[in-house]
């Protein structure tokens, strides 16, 4: 990864030193390891603090809309999904960007790594093919990459960009079809048991919306939570406004949602919330053959009507 990043630099000090961009934003290192942090860079000598490492997480396609500015976008496959789907939102004018593509074999999950280390300090940490070494103060640790990624990066199919100006690194290569093993699982529950565990999960959240926030699908000027007129959802928490919450939150996603996981990381209460963005995923996916992100010319399935589109919830006379 560090001849990616040194190509990163090399093409954001271009971008800016031939004024073909105003801005770049990529990731810098953290103040701890595996915690890249998303960098805005504005002149050529700054780029030598951008860095690409398994730490870096944050889809950057959450802060493009808004600006007038020619913006340069360290993007990986998510992050470009996401970009397509607000491109066809008109949510950022294609004109006024300029995307770094870089290919992706996943990112690490800190959680799962704390887990490894049972309250050791990580140190630092180095991947080295399909290994990952832990550095701690008691020594050494060396596991499988595979064991520690997001499981959202487990199924990821779109590992490459879908859509470039430029491509650093080598592509690569496509993983195993996403079979929604865990939606189908969830699905197989009784409507009971579905009740039982949602409720329990959202019973945790703490309604502080991280997950909407680092959404880059979650953009309107005013969320129905904060409406006090009319009063959609109590400012207190409960579980019952919780999970009216997010299933609001979760069909607002409904052909948009680029699964790039980034509700689910951003959630401090460690809720899972991909089986339920996921269940909307696979659900459009084989109702209309449709996945956000991937084709910029191809239509959004909420944006066409056809007279032969499932329409299970019709009332039958």
């Amino acid at each position: 990864m560090q001849e990616l990043a040194a190509a990163i630099r090399e093409t954001a000090r271009k971008l800016l030193e031939e004024k073909t961009v105003d801005l770049v934003i990529g990731f810098a290192s953290g103040s701890l390891p595996l915690r890249s942090t998303p960098c805005f860079i504005r002149k050529p000598e700054d780029a030598a603090k951008l860095v690409f490492d398994a730490g870096c997480e944050n889809n950057l396609a959450n802060y493009l809309r808004q600006r007038d500015e020619k913006v340069a976008v360290v993007a990986k496959g998510c992050d470009t999904r996401a970009i397509v789907v607000l491109l066809q939102e008109n949510q950022i004018k294609r004109d006024n960007l300029y995307i770094i593509g870089v290919p992706c074999q996943g990112m690490i999950d800190r959680v799962k790594i704390d887990a490894l280390l049972d309250g050791k300090d990580l140190l630092a940490a180095e991947v080295q093919g399909e290994a990952v070494t832990l550095k701690t103060a008691a020594g050494e640790k060396q596991v499988a990459l595979v064991d520690v990624l997001h499981d959202t990066c487990k199924t990821c199919q779109y590992g490459n960009p879908v859509i470039y100006d430029v491509l650093l690194g080598e592509p690569v290569k496509p993983r195993q079809a996403d079979d929604f093993a865990d939606v189908k699982a969830f699905e197989a529950l009784s409507p009971a048991e579905r009740k039982a565990r949602l409720t329990e999960e959202f019973s945790k959240c703490i309604r502080c919306y991280a997950c909407r926030n680092a959404c880059p699908m979650c953009y309107c000027s005013e969320c129905f939570v904060d409406c006090s007129t009319p009063i959609w959802i109590k400012k207190s928490v409960d579980p019952a406004d919780n999970m009216m919450f997010q299933a609001v939150r979760v069909f607002h996603l409904a052909g948009r949602c680029a699964d790039c996981g980034a509700c689910d990381r951003a959630c401090p209460m460690g809720l899972n919330l991909r089986t339920m963005t996921r269940k909307l995923v696979m659900d459009v996916k084989e109702l209309f053959g449709y996945e956000a992100g991937v084709n910029l010319d191809a239509k959004p399935a909420l944006s066409e009507f056809a007279f032969d589109d499932p329409q299970p919830f019709l009332v039958k006379e």
